[in-house]
C-alpha cells in the first residue's frame, strides 16, 4: 500500500475551481479594459490617468490584482510542491512568494489610491 503524506498540499476541487475561476475574471477584465481603450479616444496619459479615476476602474483593477495573485500563488504552489523535495526549503520558497505576491498586492492598491 502506498501512503501519500499531505505537506501543505489541497489537491481536488477547490484549487482546480479558484485557477479557472481566477482566469475567468482576469480575461473579463482584460476585454472591458481593451473594449474601453480600444473605443474611446486615442491613448494618452490624460486619457489612462482619467479612466482610472473612475471608481469602477480602480475596483474592476483591483479584483484583477486579487484574483491574478490568488491565481499566481497556486500556480507556483503547485510547481514548488511537485519539484522542490525537501520540507524545508519548500516551506521557505512558499513564504519568500508569498511575501511577494502581498507585497506586489499592497503596491498595487497604493498606485490605486493614492
Amino acid at each position: 500500500m502506498v501512503e501519500r503524506i499531505v505537506t501543505g498540499a489541497h489537491y481536488g476541487l477547490r484549487d482546480w475551481l479558484a485557477q479557472r475561476i481566477t482566469a475567468a475574471i482576469m480575461a473579463v477584465y482584460t476585454a472591458i479594459l481593451l473594449v474601453v481603450l480600444i473605443g474611446g479616444a486615442p491613448i494618452s496619459y490624460a486619457v489612462w490617468a482619467d479612466l482610472f479615476t473612475q471608481g469602477w476602474v480602480r475596483v474592476a483593477t483591483l479584483l484583477f490584482a486579487a484574483c491574478f495573485a490568488w491565481h499566481a500563488w497556486v500556480g507556483v504552489r503547485d510547481v514548488l510542491m511537485d519539484y522542490v523535495k525537501p520540507v524545508g526549503a519548500r516551506l521557505t520558497l512558499e513564504v519568500a512568494v508569498l511575501l511577494v505576491i502581498a507585497g506586489y498586492l499592497g503596491w498595487t492598491v497604493q498606485i490605486l489610491w493614492r
